[in-house]
């Protein structure tokens, strides 16, 4: 039930009294089905999380194959490369050793409660294998019709260095606060969350090269950053996760 009264609190603080009633139907769908929804998206066995919402995900077919490279992280920050218990430690060589030169996606499969911190660290071990464009695999808003086989989507992030080479880069913080909802900063000036999409459109709509780069601090909840990242998305703008710790 807490996570329900969670779900509920966001879209009262973002102040769309429609997304209200949404996000509690999906906060219920999510306790009962999220888990074997999971489960059903994989061809291959995998391991069960609640995934975190997103609106603007991609589909990710590939994540389907029996042999994609799925990164599972708990609630309670185990790691699992496939269904194999695996450890930031040994992430980097496992996952290098599981690409063999090939082209192919890595696909993390975060749970919405897992601390920011520890999905860093599997992004770290991941970009340290080569990847750097990793697909943070998510759930959807809308309730899927009886029988519906879903497909898996994701969102892609690029992990780099804070400012990318020859990019004009907006900067995204959110930062943890002593306030019920973390801090939220654009190019170091507080805005309230529910201005973030309108925002983040006004200083993209002239640039040729949309980059944003997100520094969330690692204590946080994994789905409000991907909240972030989410309508980041929604501007059609690359997103660069900055693992730095704030």
């Amino acid at each position: 039930m807490q996570g329900e009264e969670n779900d509920l609190s966001w879209n009262e603080f973002c102040g769309n009294p429609r997304r209200v009633w949404g996000a509690t139907f999906v906060a219920l769908m999510t306790g009962m089905f999220a888990a074997p929804l999971c489960t059903a998206q994989a061809m291959q066995k995998g391991i069960r999380v609640e995934l975190a919402t997103a609106s603007n995900a991609l589909a990710s077919p590939d994540a389907d194959h029996e042999d994609s490279l799925i990164v599972t992280i708990t609630s309670n920050g185990s790691v699992y490369l496939g269904i194999n218990p695996s450890t930031p430690a040994a992430l980097a060589e496992q996952i290098k050793s599981r690409l063999s030169g090939r082209e192919q996606k890595v696909y993390i499969k975060a749970d919405a409660r897992a601390p920011y911190a520890d999905v860093v660290t599997v992004l770290g071990a991941a970009r340290t294998a080569g990847v750097e464009a990793p697909i943070l695999l998510t759930t959807q808003p809308e309730s899927p019709g009886p029988g519906t086989v879903v497909a898996p989507k994701g969102l892609e992030v690029l992990v780099g260095p804070p400012s990318p080479s020859g990019s004009e880069s907006t900067v995204v913080e959110v930062l943890n606060s002593d306030a019920r909802w973390p801090t939220l900063k654009i190019n170091h000036e507080q805005i309230p969350w529910a201005a973030l999409e309108s925002t983040l459109s006004k200083l993209l709509q002239n640039r040729t090269e949309k980059v944003v780069l997100v520094k969330a601090n690692g204590r946080l909840p994994f789905a409000q950053v991907v909240h972030v990242i989410d309508m980041c998305r929604s501007t059609e703008a690359h997103v660069v996760l900055v693992t730095s710790e704030l």
